[in-house]
C-alpha cells in the first residue's frame, strides 16, 4: 500500500516541478487533520503567471491526474482516473478545473482523458520513469520530501 501511495504521490511531485511548480511538500505521512482522510500529501507553490485562470487550470489538471497516472505505471494497470475511488479527489479535482476549458461535459472528458494518456506515455519515458520511481524510493525511505530534495533527485534524471 505504501508504495502505491509513494508512487502517486511522486506522479504529483513529478508533473509540478516540469510546469514550474515548486513542490514545497510531498509526504506519504500526512498531518491527520480535520480535512478528508488521505494517504498522501503534495502542496505546490505557484509563481504568479500572466498566463492567467485557464493555463493555471491546465496546471491543475495535469498535477492532479499525475497521481493516477503514476499508480497506473507502477502497477501496470490501465484504469480511468474518474472510475477509482482512491483517485476521486484527483478526479474531482481535475474536473472542477476543466470547466474553465471547457464547458461542455463531454468535451471536458475528451479533454481530461487526453490528459491523462499524454501524462501515461510521457511518464513511461525512460528518463521521466527513472525521476518518478527514484522520487518514490525517497519517499519511501523518508516519508516526506522537501523542494531542494525533490529538485536535487529530479535533476539527476531530467537535463
Amino acid at each position: 500500500m505504501s508504495e502505491l501511495v509513494a508512487y502517486h504521490e511522486a506522479g504529483h511531485a513529478l508533473a509540478a516541478f516540469l510546469l514550474d511548480g515548486e513542490v514545497r511538500v510531498v509526504t506519504i505521512q500526512p498531518d491527520r487533520d480535520d480535512g478528508p482522510r488521505r494517504d498522501g500529501d503534495t502542496q505546490v507553490l505557484w509563481r504568479r503567471s500572466r498566463d492567467g485562470d485557464k493555463a493555471f487550470a491546465a496546471k491543475t489538471i495535469e498535477v492532479s491526474l499525475a497521481g493516477p497516472v503514476a499508480e497506473m505505471l507502477y502497477t501496470g494497470d490501465e484504469l480511468h482516473p474518474g472510475a477509482v475511488d482512491e483517485w476521486s479527489a484527483d478526479w474531482r479535482e481535475a474536473w472542477r478545473a476543466g470547466a474553465l476549458l471547457h464547458a461542455d461535459e463531454r468535451r471536458r472528458l475528451r479533454y481530461l482523458e487526453d490528459v491523462a494518456v499524454k501524462l501515461y506515455h510521457r511518464f513511461r519515458g525512460d528518463e521521466h520513469w527513472a525521476a518518478l520511481a527514484a522520487l518514490a524510493d525517497e519517499l519511501l525511505a523518508h516519508e516526506t520530501l522537501e523542494w531542494d530534495q525533490v529538485e536535487e533527485i529530479v535533476a539527476e534524471w531530467l537535463p
